[in-house]
């Protein structure tokens, strides 16, 4: 059963996945203008409303799991002014914004649990899981979409630098999105499973070939090093 502290939760949590999959999407879009393709602009994703961005499904993932997805951004490369440096900027705009926005929502973060103390423990909650779910989707999110298997950014780039479509790449370009539904399933098996003591055993199989959830967690925390050192200084965290 649900306490109505877990209902504060799943609503912070939702309002910060909304915050950083709309940062993610708009700046595609928004980079993809600038570089001379309006096709994102024309199809009503040049905005901040979230409504315009969100897949179900993705949404209910990153609620759940800590990553998800968006509907991708709709782009033609054949517009922009500069064919590669178009696609690769493009591609590396939500990551960019993923992680910008992550340095600054760990500041929100540390600020809301030494300043923001109020006599309601509910809105305190609420604060602290807000500000912590924004930098944590933030980061998992940028992490997430360097991965290079379509749909994902991490490919754009790839399709971008790379001159050479030999096998392997003809391999990953029509086979990436089984292998990263596949690996998505696993780690969802993995941290379903974990909740239960029934299926403890289950759960530590999974985790050996959860080579998703290694990516979320370890390189999550390489990558947000910078963030937790700079701010630790500051706020002596």
């Amino acid at each position: 059963m649900f306490d109505l502290g877990d209902i504060f939760y799943l609503i912070a949590s939702l309002l910060a996945v909304a915050v950083v999959l709309t940062l993610h999407e708009f700046s595609h879009a928004f980079v993809a203008y600038k570089c001379g393709d309006p096709t994102a602009k024309m199809n009503g994703r040049l905005t901040l409303n979230p409504v315009a961005h969100f897949d179900l499904l993705g949404l209910v993932m990153f609620t759940l799991a800590g990553f998800g997805w968006a509907k991708p951004v709709p782009i033609n490369p054949n517009n922009f002014r500069h064919y590669k440096s178009g696609l690769a900027f493009t591609a590396m705009a939500g990551i960019v914004m993923n992680y910008l926005s992550a340095f600054l929502f760990y500041l929100l973060f540390l600020v809301a649990q030494v300043y923001f103390i109020t006599p309601y423990e509910y809105l305190n909650l609420f604060i602290r899981a807000f500000t912590g779910c924004l930098y944590f989707y933030s980061i998992s999110f940028a992490v997430f979409n360097l991965i290079p298997l379509p749909p994902l950014d991490g490919w754009r780039l790839v399709e971008a630098l790379n001159r050479r479509r030999g096998k392997v790449f003809r391999f990953f370009q029509r086979y990436g999105n089984l292998i990263l539904i596949i690996l998505i399933g696993i780690h969802f098996l993995v941290e379903f499973t974990a909740q239960f003591a029934v299926f403890q055993i289950a759960s530590q199989i999974f985790s050996y070939i959860d080579l998703l959830g290694w990516v979320l967690s370890y390189v999550t925390t390489w990558v947000g090093w910078p963030i937790y050192r700079l701010w630790g200084l500051v706020f002596h965290a």
